[in-house]
């Protein structure tokens, strides 16, 4: 699992774009988004510097966290 913790995820708008940055590069990744903590936990094959490209691309500040 991987997680991290996006500053700029504030709204429902926000974690839809997340789900489809991460699962452009997994389609059968699970992801859980709290936009209030802005914490999104990933579970996908794919490593987890893939998944941060991933949403660095379509705009999303990500940070690695410890799950």
């Amino acid at each position: 699992m991987h997680a991290f913790h996006i500053q700029n995820m504030t709204c429902g708008g926000c974690v839809r774009g997340v789900t489809r940055a991460i699962q452009s590069v997994d389609p059968d990744a699970r992801v859980q988004a709290d936009v209030h903590t802005r914490l999104v936990q990933v579970v996908s094959e794919q490593p987890s510097e893939i998944v941060k490209a991933a949403l660095t691309k379509a705009g999303y500040q990500a940070i690695g966290v410890d799950p």
